[in-house]
């Protein structure tokens, strides 16, 4: 490279994450107002994305329904926000880099061959969410 040459930056692409068992179409928007993942009978007021696999590998985990468990590459198309159930509300930071937003969610593909949590994991999260529940201690996404 001569002296008169610069290097360009390249912008650094975040991938993001969603964990469902709701099967979905690559190209497909995930969109606000479809039945919740995590509370029967609600409607989604936010949609959630991740930046790290394993968030979504227990959103998918954790998700209502009887289909297979899918996480997807999403792309939002628009602000998105700290997930206050899993930020300086609940944790300090935002350790899991999981957050929520209003504006749709492109589905841009598909995570396969990913390993999922032990069946001992997945049932202790389970009950420690119950006791959550006990004690009045609800997600702060209603």
């Amino acid at each position: 490279m001569s002296k008169n040459q610069k290097l360009k930056a390249s912008p650094f692409a975040q991938t993001f994450f969603h964990g469902t068992k709701v099967e979905l179409e690559v190209g497909g928007l995930i969109e606000v107002g479809h039945n919740s993942n995590f509370e029967e009978g609600k409607k989604a007021k936010y949609i959630f994305l991740t930046a790290t696999l394993d968030a979504a590998i227990w959103g998918a985990e954790l998700s209502l329904g009887k289909g297979p468990e899918r996480i997807y590459v999403v792309e939002p198309t628009g602000p998105i926000e700290d997930d206050p159930d899993l930020t300086d509300n609940r944790f300090p930071g935002n350790p899991t880099k999981s957050y929520r937003s209003v504006h749709p969610f492109k589905v841009v593909g598909e995570v396969t061959g990913w390993k999922g949590h032990s069946a001992e994991q997945i049932q202790e999260m389970k009950q420690g969410i119950a006791k959550l529940k006990e004690e009045g201690i609800g997600s702060l996404n209603n």
